[in-house]
């Protein structure tokens, strides 16, 4: 069979005794560099004139010469491959630590603040290897074993055929607003679960919520100028591009009743928010809150980005509409996404942007990748056409609920009153408050070495950090894995409050 080898030799000038040198110094100098990956195939000795321009008993003598020095191995019947090169010392911590940062970056992309938003789901390494099995109560999971791959599956394979005996026509994707199928898909879903009236030529398909959130940045953000007013706490990722477009961000209060407006600064020109279940705490914004945001909005000239990631999951009480409406959709960016409501790697989300503003959007968009993936966009189409999203959300609801209310009920049998849950009729999520002197970031290192992720409150604050807890997520974990969470965080609060009274008895005075 022969391999494509593209890689560029210098040979030897004839008759020269330096030819096989020349041979394996080139050869090795390729492998250490990283230019042969490991597992790389080399051509066959056969085909060695062809490859190298040298007799096969030279090749020959060049890969035993490989093999002898632990760059190659030969396999019988198959040929000879590259093999992992033996590291040199000190190499691999020059590689991953390089030192100082190069002078030519943005610097703003070398910020601790920025690296701790954009790294906001890494979690740091152990230092001992977990004793349970893993639990992760992080939010914005979800439980993959929920989602009906069979049928999505079939509907993947059935566009993918469809592209075999109908090519899609070779055309310029400019001003290409997402698939129409697509678009009038997600107009029938958002219609019929979150009350958002739209036609599908005002919907702009994305690479998930967070290119929306870029997407609006670079289509609004001034440089210097422009002021965006966000929730805190709130969710770091989302400012990022805010902040990279050159804007100054501002945190804005959260109460019971959702944004405080009366605090959002007169000079906002961008307000950042999760209406319908705030992100971290849970609450749903009030009537008269939301009533006081859109003519805030509509007085100032200031425009609203309403991130709805999890609407779709309704508990309690009547349903809530979005702050898009017909009413406000000349100041309201409505952004939607299928990652929790079907799977994150899909990585597709959407706009409904105002009128005035979708020109711009659609530019930015094409500038970054014209388009989403065309096969991806007409399954995820079909698999809303055919019913299958609306079955999964009605599934996901009733399955999210009852670990929902058993997360509560073994929060209040096995904690008590160390954790105060906000109330929250929408969602994937509780927050549970703790008491100040809690220090909620070591008991979450603590349950990260047994292997279970939970998410202190403090990481979500942009400003100071006024209430201090734990943000814990049903969504990827069954009853069994929310039990032995549970417990396990009981015990480390235990633990240590143990520690902190022993420290105070320490250091108390004794006796005169």
């Amino acid at each position: 069979m022969n391999l494509l080898f593209e890689l560029d030799l210098a040979k030897a000038p004839k008759g020269s005794r330096e030819i096989a040198d020349t041979l394996y110094r080139q050869l090795e100098g390729a492998i250490r560099d990283g230019r042969l990956k490991p597992g790389a195939r080399l051509p066959s000795t056969r085909s060695a004139q062809t490859a190298f321009g040298v007799s096969r008993n030279t090749a020959h003598e060049v890969y035993e010469r490989l093999i002898h020095a632990g760059l190659a191995t030969a396999r019988h019947g198959s040929g000879t491959f590259v093999s992992c090169p033996p590291s040199e010392p000190g190499l691999a911590e020059q590689r991953e630590f390089p030192g100082a940062p190069d002078m030519r970056l943005n610097g703003f992309w070398l910020r601790q603040d920025v690296s701790a938003a954009i790294g906001f789901w890494q979690e740091p390494p152990r230092t001992t290897q977990p004793v349970t099995s893993a639990v992760d109560l992080r939010p914005a999971l979800i439980d993959p074993r929920t989602f009906p791959f069979a049928a999505f599956r079939r509907i993947m394979v059935k566009q993918l055929r469809r592209l075999e005996t109908r090519p899609a026509s070779f055309k310029s994707p400019q001003g290409n607003q997402g698939n129409f199928h697509l678009r009038r898909a997600i107009a029938d879903h958002i219609a019929l679960t979150r009350a958002v009236a739209c036609h599908p030529e005002e919907i702009l398909v994305t690479s998930g919520a967070q290119q929306a959130f870029d997407l609006i940045a670079r289509a609004l953000v001034k440089p210097g100028e422009t002021v965006v007013a966000v929730e805190d706490p709130g969710y770091p990722p989302m400012r990022v591009p805010f902040a990279a477009a050159g804007a100054r961000l501002v945190p804005v209060r959260v109460d019971a009743e959702g944004l405080v407006v009366g605090e959002i600064p007169p000079d906002a020109n961008i307000v950042c928010v999760c209406p319908s279940h705030q992100f971290p705490l849970g609450m749903s914004m009030s009537p008269a809150r939301r009533r006081a945001l859109v003519q805030f909005a509509a007085r100032t000239g200031a425009v609203i980005v309403e991130d709805d990631y999890d609407g779709e999951f309704r508990f309690d009480g009547k349903p809530l509409e979005a702050l898009r409406t017909t009413t406000s959709r000349d100041e309201v960016f409505y952004v939607g996404s299928f990652s929790k409501c079907m799977l994150p790697s899909l990585r597709l989300g959407f706009i409904i942007p105002p009128r005035w503003a979708r020109d711009t959007l659609v530019a930015a968009k094409n500038a970054l990748d014209w388009n989403c993936s065309v096969p991806l966009q007409l399954a995820v189409a079909a698999f809303i056409a055919e019913g299958h999203l609306s079955r999964h959300v009605r599934r996901l609801r009733r399955i999210y609920g009852n670990r929902r209310d058993h997360l509560l009920t073994i929060l209040d049998a096995v904690i008590g009153e160390t954790l105060q849950p906000i109330p929250s009729s929408y969602g994937m999520h509780i927050t549970a408050l703790a008491d100040d002197t809690v220090d909620c970031e070591a008991v979450s290192a603590i349950l990260a070495e047994q292997g279970i992720h939970v998410h202190a409150l403090d990481r979500y604050y942009l400003g100071t950090v006024a209430r201090s807890g734990f943000v814990l997520s049903y969504a990827s974990a069954d009853e069994a894995a929310l039990v032995m969470a549970v417990e396990a965080l009981a015990q480390a609060l235990a633990s240590l409050e143990s520690q902190s009274r022993m420290v105070r008895k320490a250091v108390a005075p004794g006796p005169s």
